[in-house]
Order: structure tokens, then C-alpha cells, then sequence
């Protein structure tokens, strides 16, 4: 099969395709022939090498967790009711034209959705549904979202609103604030203008969020900090920019703000599932848009992380595994 590898931790140039053994379903596991592959911004950055004190990876390795794709064949003890089953999953070397998963990990894909908006939901539509619950966003909450452009802030602002609560969308550039209020931001915000935060706090109403999605990290993440209302809720879930936001969890307390980080949001397998499939059932049924800003060949994967490190698409990038 086809696969890509990271060479050497280094720039997009060093992810190259190579043909590997296909793989073969173990006891518990089927064997998926691969549709479309999700990316996210934290591939990129362990690629690059960021990261290795929690990462076990090191070159050669196959990247990629999220696929979309269809059961091909199943191991002992799975059931011969998966075969041809369209599925999702989190696997290990997942671009890949095949992979492996254990069958607890399957999400079914509905009737009527395609394999292209179930891979952009693989990772984002968990974390998305997870964030918005862990952080108990309700109607008439004023929520500010950094990152909204992106493949997990587009459905953050959409479930938002969905819960009646109140949007700011943190943007960068016209067009990214365009979509985001097509998708139903209240108010957006460009910060890539100066003083933004002025701004987002007369959006909010002037005492602030009661809930701030920091999907970015590093500085902007901070000034969001400080836009959080007192006995407000702040979750640092991104760090795009190279770091979580740097938050004094003393001015926290002081504040009575909730803090939640990446680890509130590493769920058990049950969860994920339950998730996953709430968010494929919501796009099933047109409630959710999922924005896919562009597809790549498997082969163009250098591409694809030059595209996502540059950050001017908006919504996801996905590879395409199949021809």
C-alpha cells in the first residue's frame, strides 16, 4: 500500500510516500480501506519534533490519527457484520491508503453522509461536542471563540448558537470573518487588528465572557484570559502558536474562573464514540456545516501541512487516500 512517512523531524519536506506492507487485522480489530484522512495543527508540530517529552514518536513513523473509510476485512472475534460497514476511527499511521483499528474504536457513518464530512468530524466533532460540555455553555452565555475559522472553531460557533448562547468569533482577516458569521456569530472580531480586545469586550457586553474557547494559546490566548468574566469558565484546548496560553491559575482563583486544558479533553473510548456520533448524526441531518477548506492527494501530504501551518484556508484540510 501507499503510505507517507515522516523521514526526519523537520519542514513538510520531510513527510514522503513510501509503499509499506499492508496491514493485518489482530484479534479485536478489522482492517479499513482508507477514504479521506483528517489533519490537525498538532501533527504538524510533532512532525517538526515540538513536543517529544509527550510524544513516543520517532522517525520513520507514519503520522495521522482520524480516518474515514469502509471495513475490508476483520480479525478474530469481530463480528462478520462490519465487512463493508463505512466507519470512522482514530488510528495509529492513519495516511495510509489501509489501517488498522480495534472495533471498539469504529463510529458507523450515517446513511447519506459522505466519507469526506465524516473524516473532517473524526477529531474536531469530539472535541468540539466535548468542550461545549465540559465547560456547560447554556443558553444566554456569552462565549468567546478563538481559532473560530478553523475546522473545530466552525462547529464551536454553529453548536454555540445551537445552545442559545451569545458568539463572539475571534478571526483573522475579512474572509474567515465572512464565514464565521455566515455560520451564525453574533459579533466577530479581528485580532489581527490592533486593540482587539477592546473590542471583543464591548461584543461581549462589557463585562466580559462567561465562557472563552482558546483554541490558539500563547499571547492571544492570555488577552482572552483576560476577557473572561469573573466566575467565568476559560478552556485552553489549542496551541497552535507553539504553547497553551500562559494563565496564572492564582488570578484564576482569585477570579473564581473555571480552568479547563488539553487533558479535560482527552476522553475514554465510550465518550468518544458517544460524541463522534452525535456529531455525525447532527451533520447527517444538516444541523451541523462542516467546512472543508481543501482536499489532498495522500501523495501531496507535504502540501497539505504547508497549508496547515500557513493557516490561510479556512475550515479543514483533509488527504484522500482513494483514487
Amino acid at each position: 500500500m501507499r503510505a507517507v512517512q515522516v523521514k526526519a523531524f523537520g519542514g513538510p519536506e520531510a513527510l514522503e510516500t513510501a509503499d509499506l506492507p499492508d496491514p493485518v487485522p489482530g484479534p479485536g480489530e478489522v482492517l479499513i480501506d482508507v477514504d479521506h484522512i483528517d489533519t490537525i495543527f498538532v501533527e504538524t508540530q510533532i512532525r517538526a519534533g515540538w513536543g517529544r517529552e509527550h510524544f513516543d514518536t520517532e522517525p520513520p513513523y507514519v503520522p495521522g490519527g482520524g480516518v474515514s473509510g469502509t471495513v475490508a476485512a476483520v480479525g478474530a472475534g469481530v463480528e462478520d457484520g462490519w465487512l463493508g460497514r463505512r466507519v470512522t476511527s482514530f488510528v495509529r499511521g492513519g495516511y495510509a491508503e489501509r489501517a488498522t483499528a480495534a472495533v471498539t474504536s469504529l463510529t458507523p457513518v450515517p446513511d447519506g453522509l459522505d466519507l469526506r464530512t465524516a473524516a473532517a468530524l473524526v477529531h474536531d466533532g469530539v472535541t468540539a461536542h466535548g468542550v461545549l460540555d465540559i465547560t456547560r455553555v447554556r443558553a444566554g452565555d456569552r462565549v468567546l471563540i478563538l481559532g473560530a475559522s478553523g475546522g473545530m472553531g466552525t462547529l464551536l460557533v454553529q453548536s454555540a448558537r445551537a445552545r442559545g448562547a451569545r458568539v463572539v468569533a475571534c478571526v483573522r482577516g475579512e474572509s474567515k470573518a465572512a464565514l464565521v458569521r455566515e455560520l451564525g456569530a453574533d459579533a466577530v472580531v479581528d485580532i489581527s487588528s490592533e486593540g482587539w480586545p477592546e473590542r471583543a469586550r464591548t461584543a461581549l457586553g462589557g463585562s466580559g465572557a462567561d465562557v472563552v474557547l482558546d483554541g490558539v494559546g500563547g499571547g492571544l490566548g492570555a488577552q482572552a484570559f483576560a476577557l473572561t468574566a469573573d466566575g467565568g469558565r476559560f478552556s485552553a484546548h489549542g496551541a497552535p502558536t507553539g504553547g497553551f496560553a500562559p494563565v496564572d491559575p492564582r488570578e484564576a482563583k482569585r477570579r473564581d474562573v473555571t480552568l479547563f486544558g488539553i487533558a479535560d479533553v482527552q476522553f475514554d473510548e465510550a465518550d468518544v464514540r458517544r460524541l463522534r456520533a452525535a456529531a455525525l448524526e447532527e451533520a447527517a441531518a444538516g444541523r451541523l456545516r462542516v467546512v472543508v477548506g481543501r482536499v489532498f492527494p495522500l501523495t501531496e501530504a507535504a502540501a497539505a501541512h504547508a497549508a496547515v501551518e500557513g493557516r490561510q484556508l479556512v475550515g479543514k484540510v483533509l488527504l484522500k487516500a482513494g483514487s
